[in-house]
């Protein structure tokens, strides 16, 4: 880390025993991503008014390049923070598991979905079987009235909305659509 750690108690005295697990714990958390800036943890008692049931609340905030990073674990939610070790247990799992995520986008280990192609119908050919597509791409695609869902060729005018699937071997006619799906208001959505 390029600044040192900070930790916070409030409400209650600083624990060296609790302080050693979180530096414990903020060792491991470089495991996940190693380009960690600076860390701060707070872990805050209950109020003293409270008899019964004090539970922990535990913060991290991790900085990473470009980013900041929080996990917070409110000890009303579960009983189990009545041990503040548990409460800083399932605060940096939740952190360790958010940097996990934060180093696969860094790396880009997580797939991004393309949005499906759309266009309109620019001319169709009932007699025939066949018409063409203007993409929102700006290509002009071939379709065969086999590759439209729900035997709905019929009902295609032209300006009909489509979601188009691009064949892997263009026809002769060029890029040509393997799926035509009509979308919009007077189509059902498949």
């Amino acid at each position: 880390m390029q600044t040192p750690l900070q930790i916070a108690f409030q409400n209650m005295d600083p624990s060296p025993a609790v302080e050693a697990r979180v530096r414990e714990k903020v060792e491991k958390l470089e495991t996940y991503f190693s380009r960690i800036v600076g860390c701060r943890v707070v872990i805050e008692a209950p109020h003293k008014h409270h008899r019964k049931g004090k539970l922990y609340n535990v913060r991290v905030d991790v900085t990473v390049p470009g980013k900041e990073i929080v996990a917070t674990r409110n000890g009303s939610k579960n009983h189990a923070h009545e041990d503040v070790y548990v409460a800083l247990r399932d605060a940096f799992d939740a952190i360790g598991r958010q940097l996990e995520d934060h180093a696969r986008v860094i790396r880009g280990d997580v797939k991004s979905h393309e949005a499906p192609l759309t266009g309109k119908v620019v001319r169709v050919f009932p007699q025939q079987g066949y018409g063409f597509i203007a993409a929102a791409d700006g290509r002009e695609i071939y379709f065969h009235e086999n590759s439209v869902v729900g035997g709905q060729f019929q009902k295609l005018a032209v300006d009909s909305e489509v979601r188009v699937v691009i064949a892997e071997n263009e026809s002769t006619f060029g890029p040509q659509a393997s799926t035509v799906t009509p979308i919009g208001k007077h189509h059902i959505l498949t």
